[in-house]
């Protein structure tokens, strides 16, 4: 069995707080298509201010995925702080409801949407993000689920610089490979990524040489930067302080090129 640095996804990982707010990018079909699909790629874009599409973010979803206010507003501050953002969907049309019913079969879901078939969507949209958008340097958000392709695609040269928030599904192999910086943002309550998985993550990332950081907060439970209840003094300043964290980061090693 698959040696795993976090856990799969689990009930925890479709329940939370639509957020409310009005999203300034657009809906677009992008003009790849997936090696496994003949389908072309829908993918939410944001621009920042200047239009510049020179530095990138792919941000890379949570099962809700991307035509969900929450993601979208997500991508719209990332664009205000100076970065492109292109947000594809992972899962051709068949993201989860958020606070889905009881019965809502989510193994079932999950085996639908493998990495074999992932894989391609994420390679399509990069390439599509430097070959038409011309894009130069692309750094990497992934929220749950998408986590592990940030993993993968750091490892593979792939992605200039990652950040994750309580990733999902991120196996051993994945993390040791990563050929550039990552930062990881965890809650305090997370099964998806308990504190032995955790500090099995702080073992394995010195080993990789790259620059790399985990940021733990306190009082927050998984999906905490996606779908939190803002309501809460407490989320609402874990959720603040976890997009910061991705900012700065980017900001430092994706920006900032020696």
């Amino acid at each position: 069995m698959t040696n795993l640095i976090s856990n799969p996804p689990g009930d925890c990982c479709a329940r939370g707080v639509k957020h409310t707010g009005k999203a300034v990018g657009t809906i677009t079909t992008l003009k790849a298509r997936s090696s496994v699909s003949q389908k072309q790629v829908e993918a939410y874009i944001t621009y920042p201010a200047n239009k510049s599409t020179h530095t990138a973010i792919l941000f890379l979803t949570d099962i809700i995925g991307h035509n969900t206010i929450n993601a979208q507003l997500l991508a719209d501050q990332y664009a205000a702080d100076g970065y492109f953002v292109v947000v594809p969907d992972l899962f051709e049309g068949d993201a989860v409801p958020l606070n889905r019913p009881g019965d809502y079969d989510l193994p079932s879901w999950l085996q639908k949407h493998p990495t074999n078939l992932v894989d391609p969507i994420v390679e399509a949209t990069l390439g599509e993000m430097r070959d038409t958008f011309n894009c130069q340097r692309i750094g990497a958000v992934g929220y749950c689920f998408g986590a592990k392709y940030v993993a993968r695609f750091l490892g593979q040269g792939k992605i200039n610089v990652g950040y994750v928030a309580h990733p999902s599904f991120v196996e051993e192999a994945e993390l040791a490979a990563i050929k550039g910086p990552l930062s990881i943002a965890a809650a305090e309550h997370d099964t998806i990524f308990p504190p032995e998985k955790r500090h099995h993550a702080e073992v394995i990332l010195p080993k990789t040489g790259q620059a790399w950081q985990i940021a733990l907060y306190g009082g927050v439970s998984h999906g905490f930067a996606v779908r939190a209840d803002i309501s809460i003094k407490s989320n609402k300043i874990a959720k603040e302080h976890a997009y910061y964290q991705a900012v700065q980061w980017f900001d430092s090693y994706l920006k900032s090129v020696e």
